[in-house]
């Protein structure tokens, strides 16, 4: 009974002794006490990730927001477009272009000086029937939707676009091919079944690329281009941004790596 109690008694000076050195260590300088958690840093904010639609409930293409141009500067600049003689509306027709190796006019090919239209956010808009490409969107496919409007209005003829990507007009894979081309995605047209294995699987956060054996269109962030009528009330064919379809059945989707 005395060995316990000796014990009993020696551990309690020896937890009485260690308490002021404990409570030394937990204290900083100042006597404030090290174990107060310090201020975490705000964690950074992560990327908004876009995903652009690819379904859409509505064929109203309507916008009424800001449009901005970029001028040969590269300055941005609100825009006010240009009526023609007439009143003719030059957005959805083809332009004579001069073929400058022969000097002589070659008919409709794709309209040179369509202006380069951009919006806020990170949807594109339907401007007089071209695109207005997102201000929020990279730099791939703000061009991808700029080069496209360069043939809007242009006819559709089979096969038109693939022997090269200048033409009087064009099918629907040359379509999809002429607008990744101006992106310098693509260096070669490419047919509809071609564009059943491009790129990479399912829709991507801007493009998506819709393609069987005998149809291909694509969306771009919020837009469809496309060549057939469906779903569009406009009822007119060949290269035309579109409203979003309600649906895709029928179709492998793909899109460009990273877009």
């Amino acid at each position: 009974m005395f060995v316990r109690t000796v014990t009993v008694a020696m551990c309690s000076i020896a937890v009485a002794a260690a308490a002021p050195a404990i409570a030394s260590a937990a204290s900083g300088p100042g006597g404030v006490s090290a174990s107060t958690p310090a201020t975490a840093p705000a964690a950074p904010a992560k990327p908004k990730v876009v995903l652009a639609p690819i379904t859409s409930k509505s064929s109203n293409l309507a916008y009424h927001g800001p449009v901005y141009v970029r001028t040969v500067t590269g300055s941005v600049v609100p825009y006010a477009p240009l009526a023609t003689a007439g009143g003719a509306n030059t957005t959805g027709a083809a332009s004579m272009v001069t073929n400058t190796t022969g000097g002589a006019s070659i008919g409709p090919l794709k309209s040179e000086g369509k202006p380069q239209l951009l919006v806020p956010g990170n949807r594109a808009r339907y401007v007089n029937g071209l695109a207005a490409a997102p201000m929020g969107a990279p730099a791939s496919i703000q061009q991808m939707i700029w080069a496209a409007n360069q043939i809007i209005g242009l006819p559709y003829i089979y096969g038109g676009g693939h022997a090269s990507f200048i033409s009087r007009g064009y099918d629907c894979s040359g379509t999809v091919s002429f607008a990744l081309h101006g992106a310098k995605l693509l260096t070669v047209p490419e047919d509809s079944s071609e564009f059943e294995t491009f790129g990479s699987h399912g829709a991507g956060r801007w493009v998506a690329i819709f393609a069987n054996p005998g149809h291909a269109y694509m969306d771009v962030a919020g837009l469809r281009l496309d060549t057939s009528s469906a779903d569009d009330p406009s009822n007119q064919q060949g290269p035309r941004w579109r409203p979003l379809r309600p649906a895709n059945e029928g179709f492998v989707v793909r899109h460009p790596l990273g877009l």
